[in-house]
């Protein structure tokens, strides 16, 4: 299973990014999907995931009311709006598939296949 992450860059604060992750060479409907992220000299931090259907979406504290998850099934992707942009939200951001082993959406170590990462950064 690859997944290929896109949609980072610079923005200002206040700013709105799309990212998007493309997942090939599994079944892309199988898989709840998570996005972390991870700041310098920071650990990793659960932004937001969604439920194999899309039916059902969980948010990290900071994001909630900000950042929207979504996917589209037929086209082997899951996206991540980010509306309102602060500087503390400037991190490496990684798509992720979760197993379909029971455990939280929020637990990095319940994920298997990671993409490479995209660089969000937004300025003051």
């Amino acid at each position: 299973v690859q997944l290929q992450a896109s949609g980072g860059g610079l923005v200002q604060a206040g700013d709105s990014l799309r990212l998007s992750c493309v997942v090939s060479g599994g079944t892309f409907s199988s898989y709840a999907m998570g996005w972390f992220r991870q700041a310098p000299g920071k650990e990793r931090e659960f932004v937001a995931a969604i439920s194999r259907s899309g039916g059902i979406t969980y948010y990290g504290d900071p994001v909630k009311g900000r950042f929207t998850i979504s996917r589209d099934n037929a086209k082997n992707t899951v996206h991540l709006q980010m509306n309102s942009l602060k500087p503390e939200d400037t991190a490496v951001y990684y798509c992720a598939t979760k197993s379909p082993a029971p455990g939280y959406y929020s637990d990095y170590a319940r994920y298997t296949n990671w993409g490479q990462g995209t660089l969000v950064t937004v300025s003051s």
